[in-house]
């Protein structure tokens, strides 16, 4: 796993990581290194995950998780340039999404644009009172290009999201909140830091197999329908029954005691 990285702050606590986006003069905003950085890394986190459990993911400062795309770079993009660097920040998203652990987004200041779209990538998303989300792309002439039009569909709703990607309006965390676009709200970006950690050591002490497997199965069920959907389920369930974790499991609960998972 290489942690070296300009814009990137990469932190180990056993077996979780805390990412850190590292612009905070530019309120963290994505630009073409930020991107193939985070790529670079995600994609050795993806081959060798080295018995991580959990990941955050935030951003310096207290201003912004991520305000958005780097404006200053993209103003002189052609349209080539401009579809390689879509390209780029859903590869990231990806990237994200793939991970075999979850990922909790911990926004605190602006998560706008490409912000909001990285933040949508993780498993669930932690806010303080000052997070503002939202999608504002059309002021500036443009659509969301790192999955806003998809994924904010899918979390709230299709005429939520064209609502607020047709205005380009702010969304504040207590309306987040109710959307259902966050799922928990702090006082403090160091409460919610703290309590991220606490849901993730809560989270790894369950098999990190099934972890891992019912993250897949939840996320290929975005794009079928109910009953392929259910089809995967049902393989996947079935399959864990041939695992260590799965018999280490259910002898542990018949025995009353704490199992010990080895995530095979």
């Amino acid at each position: 796993m290489n942690t070296e990285y300009e814009t990137l702050n990469i932190e180990r606590s056993q077996d979780l990581l805390t990412l850190t986006i590292n612009r905070e003069k530019s309120l963290n905003a994505l630009n073409s290194q930020v991107l193939m950085e985070l790529k670079d890394f995600l994609t050795s986190l993806n081959e060798s995950v080295e018995d991580l459990r959990g990941m955050i993911v935030t951003g310096a400062g207290e201003k912004a998780f991520i305000a958005g795309a780097d404006i200053v770079e993209m103003s002189d993009m052609s349209v080539d340039e401009a579809h390689d660097f879509a390209t780029l920040g859903q590869e990231v998203t990806f990237l994200f999404e793939e991970l075999p652990f979850p990922v909790i987004a911990c926004v605190n200041g602006f998560a706008l644009g490409g912000g909001c779209e990285m933040a949508m990538s993780s498993d669930f998303i932690y806010a303080t009172e000052t997070a503002v989300f939202g999608q504002p792309e059309v002021k500036l002439g443009l659509i969301p290009g790192f999955g806003g039009t998809q994924r904010l569909a899918k979390l709230i709703g299709r005429n939520r999201a064209k609502e607020i990607v047709y205005t380009g309006r702010n969304v504040k965390c207590d309306e987040a909140l109710e959307l259902g676009l966050v799922v928990r709200k702090f006082s403090s970006k160091d409460e919610m830091i703290k309590e991220a950690f606490t849901t993730l050591e809560k989270i790894s002490k369950n098999s990190p197999l099934a972890v891992s497997i019912s993250k897949a199965a939840m996320n290929a069920g975005n794009d079928l329908t109910n009953e392929e959907g259910l089809g995967i389920e049902a393989k996947h369930f079935s399959d864990l029954f041939d695992s260590y974790d799965m018999k280490e499991g259910t002898k542990a609960f018949v025995e009353k005691r704490a199992p010990e998972f080895k995530g095979n």
